[in-house]
């Protein structure tokens, strides 16, 4: 079941909601079924300092530094 953000036209509302096939979506405010299906924002890459760090540590632990570039190979040995 995709999740859809919506817009409600009656009540300006804006939500998100789990859609299934044969359910109509409704706002959960007012009720109404007129709505407007807006475009979703999309997710972040993964790729935030926090990330990169534990998976260097891991690396590390178990002996290779494959997450490191090759100028960072040099220094971390």
């Amino acid at each position: 079941m995709p999740l859809f953000d919506f817009r409600c036209d009656a009540c300006q509302a804006e939500f998100e909601l789990l859609v299934r096939g044969s359910t109509p979506p409704a706002c959960p405010q007012c009720g109404s079924t007129q709505l407007q299906r807006c475009v979703s924002l999309t997710a972040p890459a993964g790729k935030t300092a926090g990330i990169i760090a534990s998976g260097r540590k891991a690396a590390a632990r178990e002996g290779h530094f494959s997450n490191y570039s090759k100028a960072e190979r040099a220094k971390a040995r």
